[in-house]
């Protein structure tokens, strides 16, 4: 937590508070396609991706709605960012960032 040092403490909620929530990224290749539900049937749910040690996980927010109509093909590597990781070793609160450059 950031707090204004010019700010006297409040109870409560306050916009002179701040909570930085550290992220980390990471890349995988696209090994699959989840069909999606609801408002996204017809087009991406997520993506199923694989990392660079072996593990597989699906990949469901942070994309676009132009994303999801035309999703990363399989082979592609992307870049996903998360909050520290599960007992498992997967990443906790894994979103889509980008797709990886060359």
């Amino acid at each position: 937590m950031l707090h204004r040092a010019d700010a006297p403490y409040v109870t409560g909620r306050s916009e002179v508070l701040l909570k930085l929530k550290p992220l980390q990224d990471g890349e995988a290749v696209v090994v699959g396609h989840v069909a999606g539900k609801g408002r996204f049937v017809g087009q991406l749910g997520a993506l199923r991706v694989r990392t660079p040690q072996g593990r597989e996980f699906a990949l469901g927010t942070g994309f676009s709605d132009a994303q999801r109509a035309s999703p990363p093909p399989q082979g592609t590597v992307v870049t996903y960012t998360y909050r520290g990781t599960t007992a498992r070793g997967l990443p906790r609160f894994a979103s889509f960032l980008r797709v990886a450059g060359p």
